[in-house]
Formats: structure tokens, C-alpha cells, sequence
């Protein structure tokens, strides 16, 4: 049997295994990356958690407040990076995406496997990222019409892997019928 991180196949093999595991367990690595967009004050950077994982179209998926900052930076511009970090197998998983926001009724079919305890982020007052005199001021408030799902379809995927006495570093890309090639780590 071959270790992973020594082969192209094997390496992207990988990436897909913890990308599902990120959508079926909530202790996964994956379930939490960090999705990165342009906003007006520069780089912007938080945690998200993975909704979906469709392989086929190289696209995953994020439940977002329509209203929030995220949102209007990714209309502006699209493009963003989402990194996983797996501490145990020293494992960085490096995003490249085209965002697309979906909401209204093409997100319904999506709002319906919302729990019901968790539909109530979306469309709480005031917005997400408005001034409040304290926290209690906060409502939430249940709303279809304020969710969004963030559709990340994923044009490179690059790998890191550091190893003990030699790091591994690969890059796959769609535009190349995802076959990989190595980098200098």
C-alpha cells in the first residue's frame, strides 16, 4: 500500500475524503475552513462550516445571513480561497474558488434541510455586522428570504503536506482535468 502523500492520485484522493467527511462529521477538520474575500478594508478572513461537497462539479457549499459582509465582497469580487488545516496529519488543503451566491427560491430546497433550531440566525435584527449598544439587543427571527448559499466551485486545489524530514507540496487544477503536478513546498 502506498502512503498518500507520495502520490499525485493518491494526494487528491485525500482532499475528497476529508471534504466529505467535513459535510457528515462535526469533529472533522474540514467542517470549519476559513473562507478568505476581498472586502473594501482589504483581506478578510472567517470561519465557515462546509454544507456540501458535490465532487462531480468540483463544488461545495455555505450557509450564509444574505445580509451579511461576505456576501456583498463576494458579488464585488467572486473569486476566494478556502484553507483546512488538519493538525493530526499535518495536512494544509489550500481552496481556490468562484463563488457564486444562491438565495430566494433557488436556495429553498437548501433551507429545508436547515434544522429548525439553526433557521433562526438567518434574518435576526439588526444584520449581521451592525452596531449594537449590547448583545441582548439581538432577535432572532427565522427568514427564508435572509439565507444564502454560498456556491464555491473550486478552480485549483493545493496540498501541503509536512512530512517528517520532507514536505510535500502538490497543485491540481481544473483547467487541467484536475491532473496534479509537484511545487516546492
Amino acid at each position: 500500500m502506498i502512503d498518500w502523500w507520495t502520490g499525485l492520485p493518491e494526494t487528491l484522493d485525500q482532499v475528497w475524503l476529508r471534504l466529505n467527511r467535513g459535510v457528515a462529521d462535526r469533529r472533522a477538520c474540514a467542517r470549519h475552513p476559513t473562507l478568505a474575500t476581498l472586502g473594501a478594508r482589504g483581506p478578510e478572513a472567517r470561519i465557515v462550516v462546509l454544507r456540501g461537497v458535490d465532487k462531480s462539479l468540483a463544488e461545495l457549499s455555505v450557509h450564509t445571513d444574505l445580509r451579511s459582509a461576505k456576501v456583498s465582497e463576494l458579488s464585488a469580487e467572486p473569486r476566494a480561497s478556502l484553507l483546512i488545516w488538519e493538525q493530526k496529519t499535518r495536512l494544509q488543503i489550500r481552496l481556490r474558488v468562484n463563488v457564486s451566491v444562491k438565495s430566494g427560491k433557488p436556495a429553498a430546497t437548501d433551507w429545508q434541510q436547515v434544522p429548525e433550531t439553526a433557521r433562526k440566525v438567518y434574518g435576526a435584527h439588526p444584520a449581521p455586522g451592525s452596531p449594537m449598544e449590547k448583545p441582548e439587543q439581538l432577535v432572532q427571527h427565522s427568514d427564508p428570504m435572509a439565507f444564502a448559499v454560498l456556491v464555491c466551485r473550486m478552480t485549483e486545489i493545493e496540498t501541503l503536506y509536512l512530512g517528517d524530514g520532507l514536505h510535500r507540496r502538490a497543485i491540481f487544477r481544473r483547467d487541467n482535468a484536475w491532473a496534479g503536478s509537484w511545487i516546492a513546498p
